[in-house]
């Protein structure tokens, strides 16, 4: 009986998702423009021609991605490229490496593999554009879009009627916190401290965007970390008492940035700010029929990512991370799709992506 409801609840999700789709495919995009902040799990190429190890331009990556390799950190779509699909837009948001001339009016995907909040997070993979760097890649759009647009105060009015989509924290962790070798974090704070450290930053950071004329701003909250294939092989050993350590250590983070978005609701009313529970989503999503993969990822691995040249599973629908930290297209769609419209109500707070996006500002 529990399996026949999942079914069910999958297709009619499906029928919901193939309406919105053919709406899309049919109307001007929802908003002129999408500008994207974040890590691996939103690159689309900035990382490319970057000194580092979390780059992603080689196969089997981009392997069911319609313009095969191009540093996407997974086998086909990633969560933002289905958002912008579901918005309405015919083209991917260009990576700030190559986007040129008016690329910039329809928006810009600033993410970074290994980034974080903080600027020293990742850095013993290499070269990556920390958020702080990122606010100034917008800085610099910001300005081109000045000259697009002639005034300071028309490209901010322009900014004003875009969505943003915010997501860092998880290299805060997984690359950071849980790297005490590498980094002294740990020592300093308790998990409780570390997220409030973390918070406090990551409120700094988004205020900058709204300088900038940002006023539909999406902040995604983390998954359960000690879930990833990455946190059982590399990170714990397969000790299941550090995975669950680590998966308590990444909710006060989450609780801390649900009440960031109710926090910045009120004080910049001019505004408005979602949270988006990724994690709620992979815990409780009901529109997947049956058993998934879910201990470990698609292709084969060295580290967390994939091994150069070598084949990865056939039935990558089935599977929820296609590398040992990253999820397969399937779960992005998902991701996407319950972002964009709840399908329950924990989904989002206080509103999912497309009440967001249809607010007057």
């Amino acid at each position: 009986m529990a399996y026949k409801i999942k079914v069910w609840c999958f297709l009619l999700v499906l029928l919901k998702l193939e309406s919105i789709l053919q709406n899309c495919a049919h109307a001007a995009p929802q908003v002129p423009c999408f500008y994207i902040f974040g890590d691996s799990l939103a690159d689309s190429g900035n990382n490319n021609h970057l000194l580092t190890t979390a780059k992603a331009n080689y196969r089997p990556y981009g392997i069911d991605f319609p313009n095969g390799t191009t540093g996407r950190f997974t086998n086909g779509r990633t969560t933002v490229d289905i958002i912008g699909e579901l918005l309405g837009f015919d083209q991917f948001i260009p990576p700030f490496a190559t986007a040129r001339s008016r690329d910039i009016l329809v928006g810009v995907n600033y993410a970074s593999g290994a980034a974080g909040i903080r600027d020293e997070s990742g850095r013993q993979m290499g070269d990556r554009i920390s958020l702080n760097e990122q606010l100034q890649n917008h800085a610099a759009t910001f300005n081109r879009l000045i000259q697009l647009l002639g005034t300071k105060r028309a490209a901010a009015k322009y900014l004003n009627k875009c969505l943003y989509y915010v997501s860092l924290g998880t290299n805060d962790y997984i690359n950071n916190y849980f790297l005490p070798g590498n980094y002294i974090t740990s020592r300093l704070y308790t998990p409780d401290q570390y997220a409030k450290v973390l918070i406090h930053q990551y409120s700094q950071q988004i205020k900058r965007l709204y300088l900038f004329g940002a006023r539909k701003i999406a902040l995604p909250g983390l998954i359960p970390l000690g879930s990833i294939p990455y946190a059982s092989s590399i990170l714990c050993r397969n000790n299941l008492s550090c995975l669950a350590n680590i998966n308590n250590a990444v909710l006060p983070f989450n609780a801390g940035l649900l009440s960031l978005v109710h926090r910045l609701n009120k004080e910049l009313n001019n505004a408005r700010f979602i949270y988006l529970n990724i994690s709620g989503m992979s815990s409780s999503d009901p529109s997947v029929p049956g058993s998934r993969v879910t201990n470990v990822g698609c292709c084969p691995v060295l580290g967390g990512v994939c091994f150069p040249g070598l084949t990865p599973c056939k039935n990558r629908t089935e599977y929820v991370f296609w590398d040992g930290i990253h999820p397969t297209e399937s779960s992005n769609q998902f991701t996407a799709r319950r972002s964009y419209s709840a399908f329950l109500p924990s989904d989002a707070y206080p509103y999912d992506i497309s009440h967001l996006v249809n607010m007057q500002i």
